[in-house]
């Protein structure tokens, strides 16, 4: 963990490495955050960063939902997770669900990719296999132009955990 403090004083390019993760595979966020230090709380620092999010064009918001990987990852493709996104999902459960919750999860996200073009986006602390599922089964429903707002807002949630997670105050 880092004080906030001390993250503040740090030069831009230190403060890119120390918080590129935090969007997944975005680094762009937090640079663009860098320029309104020094903040005042974590929270102040999720929210410049959130409406960093907000700001930029939709493509660019699109490109960050479609950097984020799918639920349920196992073989192979576990490999491409980023330690938090691997964290985040062993600990939901995701890695141990049953062999029928693994094979719904595989349907759901393909439907799920198939109707909106990116992957299903939870921020999965508090939630387990059973929960998941239902929430995807619910948000298949949505319209695309609505869930890429919840996949933004539930990209929001996970920042503020991760954030959380990284910078003391």
């Amino acid at each position: 963990m880092i004080d906030l403090d001390r993250l503040n004083a740090l030069p831009e390019q230190e403060f890119v490495a120390t918080l590129g993760g935090i969007f997944e595979h975005s680094p762009w966020v937090a640079a663009r955050a860098a320029a309104g230090r020094p903040y005042a709380s974590r929270q102040q620092l999720h929210a410049a960063m959130c409406a960093v999010v907000a700001a930029a064009p939709a493509a660019q918001q699109l490109a960050l939902i479609q950097a984020h990987p799918q639920l349920g990852t196992r073989g192979r493709r576990l490999q491409q997770l980023t330690a938090s996104s691997a964290g985040e999902q062993r600990r939901a459960g995701l890695d141990a669900c049953s062999e029928e919750e693994y094979a719904q999860l595989l349907r759901l996200n393909a439907r799920y990719v198939e109707k909106f073009g990116f992957p299903f986006i939870l921020a999965v602390r508090g939630h387990g296999p059973a929960s998941i599922l239902a929430a995807m089964r619910s948000r298949l429903h949505n319209e695309p132009a609505a869930e890429c707002r919840t996949a933004l807002e539930q990209i929001n949630l996970i920042a503020g955990f991760r954030l959380a997670d990284v910078v003391n105050e």
